[in-house]
């Protein structure tokens, strides 16, 4: 029987960053399996055809038949293809390379840049009963990731502590403006959240400085830090908080969770 204290719809957050090596996938899995981990239900959509997030939640290559690829060419609906991880409440829709050539199968569609948007959106999706949707955007500003921003409520952008950071962040926010105007009037900056953190580092001290100057509340108190154990999990198949539930890096991932929930209210 339905929940009746759960919200009609989830909340779905797109992960983006054009630029590859942030901790963008890394932050997807783990903050989805902090909510997880806080009782709630979780998708993970994974639309980079890398499928790091698929590899990092334990689904093995060949058991990959149905995915996001085949989701967005209306071959499969998100519950068939939304499969069980190793993380209680945690589900995902994983990518295979498949997706690469994505680009040249949506060409001839007009609806190409809403075919992930109608897809999560289906009145089906309630079976599911989902409380947040993650989406894993591809390292690059196409096809896929505008679909996100177009199915998304918002945008979760993971910055690394490094020179030109804020510089790159510009594009993604000029891009999410675009989408705001054209297709998603609705969609909003979620928050920037500071990655691969080393405190003793003064650079990484600066960009934190920057960042905070530049875009204030955006920016969430949660700092991620440098952690060689969110760097080992994957290769075990486990979020870090499963790997090592003390770790500072385990521990900096629940707190994002709790304070991404604050933010929406709960």
């Amino acid at each position: 029987m339905p929940d009746p204290t759960r919200s009609a719809a989830p909340r779905i957050i797109a992960v983006a960053n054009q630029k590859g090596g942030v901790g963008k996938t890394t932050t997807t899995i783990n903050l989805a399996a902090a909510l997880a981990e806080d009782g709630l239900n979780v998708l993970l959509v994974d639309i980079d055809p890398q499928g790091n997030a698929s590899t990092g939640l334990g689904i093995n290559p060949e058991d990959r038949t149905r995915t996001v690829y085949d989701l967005l060419l209306g071959d499969t609906s998100p519950m068939a293809a939304a499969r069980e991880t190793n993380v209680d409440g945690l589900l995902i829709i994983p990518a295979t390379t498949d997706l690469s050539s994505a680009d040249m199968e949506l060409i001839s569609n007009e609806k190409r840049s809403f075919v992930l948007h109608d897809a999560l959106r289906q009145p089906a999706m309630a079976s599911l009963e989902l409380d947040y949707i993650l989406i894993d955007c591809p390292p690059s500003l196409n096809i896929l990731t505008v679909n996100a921003m177009v199915a998304a409520d918002s945008v979760l952008v993971p910055l690394q502590s490094e020179f030109f950071a804020l510089e790159g962040l510009s594009q993604l926010l000029l891009t999410v403006k675009e989408v705001r105007e054209t297709a998603n009037s609705k969609l909003r900056i979620e928050g920037v959240v500071l990655t691969m953190h080393d405190n003793r580092n003064n650079l990484a001290k600066q960009v934190e400085e920057d960042a905070r100057s530049n875009l204030g509340d955006l920016v969430f108190a949660t700092v991620v830090p440098r952690n060689v154990r969110i760097s080992e999990a994957p290769s075990f198949a486990l979020p870090v908080i499963d790997y090592d539930p003390t770790s500072k890096g385990a521990i900096a991932y629940r707190m994002l969770a709790h304070e991404l929930q604050e933010r929406h209210g709960n």
